[in-house]
C-alpha cells in the first residue's frame, strides 16, 4: 500500500473513531441527564466486540511450576512429562504445548 493510501486509511479510521466517540458521549449524556428516554440506545454499529486475549504462557512461568514440583520430589515424573512432549529438557518443548504441560504438571502429587 502506498503512503497516500495509508494516510487516506488513517484519516478514515480517525473519522470513524470520532463519530463513535460522539455517539457514545451523546448516549452517556442522555443516560445521566435525568431524562427518562429508555428508547435511546448506543447504535449497534458503534459497538465492537473485542475478543478476550488468552494469556500466553512463557518458558519462565512453566519453568517455575516445574521447578516447584521437582523440589517436591517429582523430578522423575517431570522428566517423563518432558518426554511425552518430545523433549529431553524444557527449553526444547514446543511453546504450543506449554498449557498442556502445565496442566499435566499441576496434578503431580495430588494423589501423594
Amino acid at each position: 500500500m502506498g503512503k497516500m493510501n495509508e494516510m487516506s486509511q488513517a484519516i478514515a479510521d480517525l473519522r470513524s473513531a470520532t463519530a463513535t466517540i460522539s455517539d457514545v458521549a451523546n448516549w452517556l449524556t442522555q443516560q445521566f441527564s435525568g431524562e427518562d428516554d429508555s428508547k435511546q440506545q448506543i447504535p449497534k454499529s458503534t459497538i465492537k466486540e473485542e475478543p478476550i486475549p488468552k494469556p500466553i504462557l512463557t518458558l519462565e512461568q512453566v519453568r517455575a511450576v516445574l521447578a516447584e514440583k521437582s523440589r517436591d520430589g517429582h523430578t522423575a515424573e517431570i522428566r517423563e512429562l518432558l518426554k511425552k512432549y518430545g523433549a529431553a529438557k524444557l527449553s526444547k518443548v514446543d511453546p504450543a504445548n506449554y498449557k498442556a504441560l502445565m496442566e499435566d504438571a499441576e496434578v503431580l502429587g495430588d494423589g501423594k
